[in-house]
């Protein structure tokens, strides 16, 4: 069984930044595409960015492009989230999720695990 589990999560103004992390069990983190989705109340689960096994090659919704960074350390079995020049329409729940493609896909039927989100609010 795999968990994961996020954090860094939090309350900041527009503008600002947050780092999320996705810290994940087991040893075959390295093997596994990842991916970051979030979700707000009466909407569908939307797919934000996804990194490659190596963390050499990323994917981004046109939405945070430019703004967003996701990264890995395959050693720490982590993944990131660099969230820049928020703004209200990024307040959502953020969940990290392991991906079952070859290369990150954009749906929620791609992904096999997911942690249990952390709320990003941001106020203007």
């Amino acid at each position: 069984q795999v968990q994961l589990v996020e954090s860094g999560g939090g309350l900041v103004q527009a503008g600002g930044s947050l780092r999320l992390s996705c810290a994940a069990s087991g040893r075959t983190f390295s093997m596994y595409v990842m991916g970051w989705f979030r979700q707000t109340p009466g909407k569908e689960r939307e797919f934000i960015a996804g990194i490659s096994r190596s963390g050499g090659r990323t994917y981004y919704a046109d939405s945070v492009k430019g703004r967003f960074t996701i990264s890995r350390d395959n050693a720490k079995n982590t993944v990131y989230l660099q969230m820049n020049s928020l703004n209200s329409e990024d307040t959502a729940v953020y969940y990290c999720a392991r991906g079952r493609t070859i290369i990150p896909g954009t749906a929620t039927y791609e992904y096999d695990y997911w942690g249990q989100g952390t709320q990003v609010t941001v106020s203007s």
